[in-house]
């Protein structure tokens, strides 16, 4: 006779309880997190839809992309909506979020450490953002179907 279902249900629920800490182990602190180093190295893309009329969470996309590539991780930018007046040089001088500094600080750490921008073109068109306003900057133009490829070719989206 096998055993019966409450006794096998009993069984792999005792199984799957985690065991008590050794008596040794007991007062010790846990063990730290793993540092960023020793994590495995993945991709970013931070989608900012955010501008000017929201100062603090459009500086948080970048203050969040600038730590991704602070810790080695690959990160991608892409502005919409909004958020596409944000690579103007008016704007990266003048914008600051409260408790995250300015966004001109945020942008030049980001470039300085590799990042790239996508800008969406339909999104400059109809807030005047041009050619002239991506100049000098590692930024190009893209619409929806470049934001879907990098979507997809990214371990993760973040959207601000």
């Amino acid at each position: 006779m096998g055993a019966s279902p409450r006794r096998v249900v009993a069984a792999l629920l005792f199984a799957s309880l985690p065991l008590a800490p050794a008596a040794s182990a007991v007062g010790q602190r846990p063990a730290p997190p793993p540092s960023a180093a020793a994590m495995r190295s993945g991709s970013l893309l931070v989608h900012i839809t955010a501008g000017p009329n929201d100062p603090t969470r459009a500086a948080l996309g970048f203050s969040v992309a600038k730590a991704a590539l602070d810790e080695g991780h690959r990160v991608t930018i892409f502005l919409a909506g909004d958020g596409v007046q944000l690579i103007r040089d008016g704007v990266l001088a003048s914008l600051v979020g409260l408790g995250t500094g300015t966004l001109q600080t945020l942008f030049d750490g980001f470039v300085a450490k590799g990042g790239r921008l996508y800008v969406s073109s339909g999104s400059a068109k109809a807030r005047g953002v041009t050619e002239a306003d991506l100049a000098g900057k590692p930024a190009e133009f893209g619409g929806p179907p470049q934001l879907v490829t990098l979507a997809l070719e990214h371990d993760r989206v973040i959207t601000y």
